[in-house]
């Protein structure tokens, strides 16, 4: 069997819950020589208990090394294009991390929201924007806290990347807050595959990404994947601590104009490892 094939395998006895032979799997793909497969085996080695984004020096690296360089330059350039071409007056970034988008978009452009409200749940993460936009209201919550007061509006809202770790269901709750009170939104997420989860073809190409991903990051890959990336990867295959629920750009399309939003338009970001990313702008 190749690496792909035992580490797909592994996969699924993860998912079944037999953690011991997913590790057992797990080290004859590393004996074929994958990367992922000997941190998959060192991960399930440990408690392999720690939430994701509990360890912001992992997905601060993560975020800020391999194919996220070039994405998030793209992101930027093209968040303040739009800036310049909307000129709002408020600006509001759900999800906004450390800023590495909105700060450097925010550099870039020639004009500057007056208003800017960053809202972040990590703690962590929100210090580190905050020491970069010293104008900016900074909110620790999550979306679904922050947008359940009612007293602020938005000429111009975004999210990078984030509004994929909300659950389906409070995720059209959001939407449906947004399109009530703001002028415009724009989102960037992940073109993924649809597949039926769980399938062979699903956890086979889940190995397949995710063995590139891991490729990037070198000296630091193994922080990333220990911290960062099979957190992630496991909450998918077994649907517990599940972090992500991502779609393709036409889910997307289809949960905006169910939430309100009548023009909803797609638009190429940049290639990535895990899927291609877009730009999704709504109003």
């Amino acid at each position: 069997m190749t690496s792909i094939e035992l580490l797909a395998d592994a996969l699924a006895a993860h998912r079944a819950g037999d953690r011991d032979q997913a590790a057992a799997l797990a080290a004859q793909a590393g004996r074929a020589g994958s990367s992922l497969a000997d941190e998959l085996r060192a991960y399930l080695g440990g408690d392999g208990s720690a939430p994701v984004y509990d360890q912001p020096g992992a997905f601060t690296a993560f975020i800020r090394g391999g194919g996220n360089v070039g994405l998030y330059r793209a992101l930027s350039a093209a968040l303040a294009e739009r800036y310049d071409a909307e000129k709002p007056e408020s600006l509001l970034d759900l999800g906004c991390g450390d800023g590495l988008a909105v700060v450097p978009a925010l550099e870039q452009a020639a004009h500057t929201p007056a208003r800017i409200d960053l809202v972040e749940p990590s703690a962590a993460l929100l210090d580190g924007v905050h020491e970069r936009v010293p104008s900016a209201q900074c909110w620790q919550s999550t979306a679904q806290d922050f947008l359940a007061r009612d007293d602020l509006g938005w000429d111009f809202a975004q999210s990078t990347f984030a509004l994929q770790s909300i659950e389906p269901e409070q995720r059209a709750d959001v939407l449906r807050a947004l399109q009530l009170r703001t002028g415009k939104l724009v989102i960037a997420e992940f073109d993924v595959p649809e597949f039926e989860e769980g399938s062979p073809a699903h956890l086979r190409s889940l190995v397949e990404r995710y063995e590139r991903g891991v490729a990037e990051y070198g000296d630091d890959a193994s922080l990333v994947a220990q911290g960062f990336l099979l957190p992630v990867l496991l909450g998918i295959v077994s649907g517990q601590e599940r972090t992500n629920w991502e779609q393709p750009a036409e889910g997307w399309v289809e949960q905006l104009e169910t939430a309100g939003f009548t023009d909803v338009d797609v638009t190429p970001l940049a290639d990535y490892w895990w899927s291609p990313a877009v730009l999704i702008t709504a109003c």
